[in-house]
């Protein structure tokens, strides 16, 4: 039988020797089915995204809406490359990104996460990194590769996530101030349910706020073999604060504050997998405030400036851990971990003619200072979570320049960090590094429907206070380490094709396969020897894949193909590396009326088996999904949005190699949304 490889190959061929048209046309604007004709607006001069020499991924409000998503683990099903670690739990989430990304390893800061701009960061022993709720966001912004780290920050060895909350002008109109949004959902595994209830309003013809809030809570949810996953019930409010003014021409300041809290009490210690633990009291607070200015500054070129500054606090109180009566350890006291973080971001764009061209040149600086604390009741100091402080300033710069039918992104990156740590850490001393992290990127338009593009970049990433400063002695034994920048040598070839009018007059066909190889060289990982620092220093790794992201829309029908294939090796030891995903196909097909008031379809999602470097072999498997969204224009439910999906069609029992617990089993779900606006 032919591999789960050979299958996705003969489909990409067949969609790209399809026939039939007119040029493609770059000027759409975002939205849409076809994620690759959507606008990319975080990751510097806003282009398409199939006109992007890197592989990077937009999802819009339809198509976060259409998971009905209970944790925002969820929402990144479809991006090729992308998946969640750990568990759904709510506090039991992290990310990988074509195999970057375990939750042993200290790996949060290889992947840059942000919040409308700020820095979410948190790493905490069996706890996930990133806590918040999918109805908060509106936009999710995915850039997959070590190239990403010019323009979002230092050492994102997998890439890039970037959530962006919902806006006043997302549920405002032209001809009316005021608006009114509820949203009322539950699913029938774990018997869990939402409620959100949105305010906006244009105060004046320059301001507008919103105001929202959601309340969610969720039980146990069964596998496909009926067994409850335990710790994975839990309730949380979520609130969302924003305002934005006009205060001149091209000028415009934006204040948006968003917070999740949520008491998990009883729950199992681990959230990231079932571990037999035992249980504890967790209160989750994560709280992310953003400042933004910009002025676009009509009729000047050299001018478009963006500045951001941001605030960022975790902090998760745990207390009454079933072990603690039997275990002396540190980890079962009642303690306090937290991650606070300051940070500026100023940003310019100017526009050049250079070489009968335009040019467009984005530099700017990054400065952030993060405290860690950690304290327990009895024995104070946790010293596998060392306290202390982590400052950074990154000066980067990047040009795009157009020469005809060739782009050349060229790019550089300089991170100086200052690491102090606490100072009753024995022995430890400040750490500085700088690392330097250049690329060039390039597409050439062959045609105007087909073009290639390709990358090299070289990423350093300086070590964190949890790599320098942990421990496992019992004996005051010094935690200060030296250890060098991970270093990551990356090369990335591909292709894009697009198509309009192939059968009718009006649909689009749009393809684009990525190929990638990381070098990553110094690589730091733990070491569980005795009395001795956590992480040590140790060779090399090599990861390799390839990725395909394609779809077809019509008036009445869409489909879409989500492809990735990794694999990666300890050069070292010639050891298959843990992190590595298996490999994924997901491949929706849907349909809708003339007037797009009913959509409906099935996503099938195919993982193939995979065997751990210990032998621990991971069977395939498949998920059948189905879902559907009316809204009536006439009669009772006039205004009303009607989503009803089913996951897990077949209630399969399964399980992700990267997850810590079996997937849920089958799963109904519903949500009703009315809008009002006056």
């Amino acid at each position: 039988m032919p591999s789960l490889t050979t299958r996705l190959l003969a489909a990409t061929a067949l969609c790209a020797t399809a026939t039939g048209a007119t040029a493609q046309d770059t000027t759409q604007d975002p939205g849409g089915f076809l994620q690759l004709d959507r606008i990319i607006f975080g990751f510097g001069v806003p282009r398409v995204a199939i006109d992007t020499p890197q592989a990077v991924t937009s999802l819009d409000g339809e198509d976060l809406d259409r998971q009905q998503a209970t944790t925002p683990a969820e929402l990144l099903d479809e991006v090729p490359g992308v998946q969640s670690i750990g568990s759904n739990r709510a506090a039991g989430i992290s990310f990988n990104i074509r195999g970057v990304g375990e939750l042993a390893a200290s790996d949060e800061s290889k992947i840059i996460v942000t919040v409308d701009g700020a820095t979410k960061f948190h790493e905490q022993y069996r706890v996930g990194s990133f806590f918040g709720d999918p109805e908060l966001y509106k936009r999710v912004e995915v850039l997959r590769g070590p190239a990403s780290s010019t323009l979002v920050g230092a050492g994102a060895l997998g890439g890039a996530i970037a959530f962006e909350t919902k806006d006043p002008s997302d549920f405002l109109t032209a001809d009316a101030d005021n608006a009114l949004s509820f949203r009322i959902g539950g699913s029938s595994n774990g018997e869990g349910g939402f409620s959100t209830l949105t305010y906006a309003g244009r105060v004046s013809d320059r301001a507008e706020v919103l105001a929202s809030l959601t309340y969610r809570r969720a039980s146990e949810y069964e596998d496909g073999d009926g067994n409850s996953i335990s710790g994975s019930d839990f309730d949380a409010l979520t609130g969302l604060v924003k305002g934005t003014y006009q205060l001149a021409e091209g000028q415009s300041v934006e204040l948006s504050y968003s917070a999740f809290d949520s008491d998990l009490d009883d729950t199992d210690y681990s959230q990231t997998g079932t571990l037999g633990f035992g249980t504890i009291d967790r209160r989750v607070r994560d709280q992310t405030l953003t400042f933004n200015y910009a002025n676009t500054a009509p009729g000047n070129d050299l001018v478009d400036l963006d500045v951001t500054a941001f605030w960022s606090d975790t902090n998760i109180q745990q207390d009454d851990a079933s072990f603690g009566a039997f275990s002396p350890s540190v980890l079962f006291q009642d303690s306090e971990y937290g991650y606070e973080t300051f940070g500026l971001k100023v940003e310019n764009t100017s526009r050049l003619a250079f070489g009968g061209g335009e040019t467009f040149l984005t530099y700017g600086l990054q400065a952030s200072q993060q405290e860690r604390t950690a304290e327990a009741a009895t024995s104070g100091n946790i010293e596998f979570h060392p306290e202390g402080t982590d400052r950074r300033i990154g000066l980067y710069g990047q040009a795009e320049m157009a020469l005809g039918g060739l782009t050349l992104i060229p790019g550089i990156r300089v991170d100086m960090a200052s690491l102090s740590p606490d100072s009753r850490i024995a022995g430890a001393t400040d750490i500085d590094t700088t690392s330097v992290s250049p690329k060039l990127a390039a597409l050439y338009q062959v045609t105007p429907e087909f073009s290639v593009f390709g990358s090299v970049s070289r990423t350093e990433r300086a070590p964190t206070l949890d790599e320098l400063y942990s421990t496992d002695s019992s004996d005051g034994e010094t935690a200060a380490l030296t250890l060098n920048p991970e270093t990551s040598d990356a090369v990335e070839l591909g292709f894009a094709f697009e198509r309009n009018g192939l059968w009718a007059g009006n649909d689009r066909l749009a393809i684009k396969v990525t190929g990638f190889q990381y070098d990553i060289d110094d690589l730091i990982e733990r070491d569980s020897t005795a009395n001795t620092p956590y992480y040590r220093q140790i060779g090399s790794a090599r990861i390799r894949g390839a990725e395909l992201e394609g779809a077809y829309e019509a008036d009445r029908f869409y489909t879409r193909l989500a492809y990735s294939y990794t694999d990666g090796e300890d050069l070292t030891t010639g050891a298959h590396l843990d992190s590595i995903p298996a490999e994924t196909a997901v491949l929706t097909i849907g349909g809708r009326n003339a007037d797009r008031t009913l959509d409906f379809g099935w996503q099938g999602t195919l993982v193939d088996d995979i065997t751990e470097s210990d032998g621990t072999r991971y069977g395939g498997y498949g998920l059948h999904d189905v879902y559907a969204s009316y809204t009536p224009t006439a009669g009772v439910l006039e205004g009303w949005q009607v989503r009803a999906g089913i996951d897990n069609v077949l209630d399969r029992d399964y399980r992700n190699n990267l997850a810590g617990d079996d997937g849920a089993g089958r799963t109904f779900k519903l949500s009703l949304t009315r809008g009002l606006t006056w």
